[in-house]
């Protein structure tokens, strides 16, 4: 049986690098994989020759500006996010459909306000879709209407746009607070749980948010979930990928410290007591409305701590 050649972009990065992972061990795959050292992705003609002589059958967006608040106060870093947030994707977006390649991009709860527990209280309705999906649960399902805060979600949401109104055969993958081994790339970040970790070296007490409530992914999760999709032939369109369980930043380090046998203290504050130029959604739980859940972020966080042992 002849291979299916996939390509990925942002090989280096936390989801990237679980990506080559998952499709290079499957035998069907015929897996390429770039980062900057690469190909510059934002020099489109050059990546769409690199493209074309692959002949990719397809693409993967593992590539995107995450430099939440750097964005939100420097115009230049603004730019940076718009060109990798929302032109890379449109432009591979128009070039699945010039060379017939399957294009799945990655997307991000940042592109919701957050508003919903407040206008559940208000209205009776969160306005994100639990409601109509028949589930009790608060959150935002794969058909909500975006409205994002900050300059990054704003970014972010322009690349969306630009893949479902530029490509024809997609898939948009939402996910939030990614977690797992860091990337090998220069620029890549630290997880939450790994700079949390970290902060047991040397503080007795550390003070978490308890007023943002969303939920995490697990970066090997979401890869294996990624390919399942891609399987799966199911209809092109979006879709929210993230592990179950609904938690604020306190509970997720409370809970993150005693899989770990760490005494330090977590103190609950207000998101007021860390001012940060980027505005956050106070709550942008991800309904996974179309596909089979992904486990809990509870026992992907166990697999996490022992693979950093």
């Amino acid at each position: 049986m002849e291979k299916k050649k996939i390509l990925i972009l942002g090989r280096l990065g936390m989801l990237g690098q679980e990506l080559f992972r998952v499709f290079a061990a499957d035998d069907g795959y015929a897996v390429t994989a770039w980062d900057k050292n690469d190909v510059d992705i934002t020099d489109f003609v050059v990546l769409e020759g690199k493209i074309t002589t692959l002949a990719p059958d397809i693409v993967i967006n593992a590539a995107a500006y995450n430099a939440v608040d750097a964005c939100e106060k420097d115009d230049t870093e603004f730019e940076r996010a718009l060109i990798l947030n929302r032109d890379v994707p449109g432009f591979l977006a128009g070039l699945s459909v010039k060379r017939g390649f399957l294009l799945v991009h990655y997307s991000t709860d940042y592109v919701f306000d957050g508003a919903l527990e407040k206008n559940k209280a208000e209205t009776g309705c969160c306005g994100g879709g639990c409601c109509g999906g028949g589930s009790a649960q608060v959150g935002y399902n794969e058909e909500a209407l975006p409205n994002p805060l900050s300059r990054y979600g704003e970014s972010k949401y322009a690349g969306e746009r630009a893949v479902q109104e530029q490509s024809k055969r997609y898939y948009l993958i939402r996910l939030s607070k990614l977690f797992g081994k860091p990337g090998k790339s220069p620029q890549a970040k630290q997880s939450f749980f790994s700079v949390m970790l970290g902060q047991t070296e040397t503080k007795a007490e550390v003070q978490a948010v308890d007023d943002e409530k969303s939920c995490f992914t697990y970066a090997p999760d979401l890869a294996v979930a990624t390919k399942e999709l891609i399987e799966s032939e199911s209809d092109f369109g979006t879709y929210h990928l993230t592990n179950e369980g609904t938690v604020t930043w306190y509970e997720a380090v409370e809970e993150l410290y005693w899989l770990a046998g760490k005494t330090t203290k977590v103190v609950a504050v207000g998101s007021e007591t860390f001012p940060r130029p980027a505005r956050r959604p106070a709550c942008s739980v991800l309904l996974n409305t179309k596909r089979p859940k992904l486990r809990p972020y509870t026992a992907a966080l166990k697999e996490f701590l022992a693979a950093i042992k």
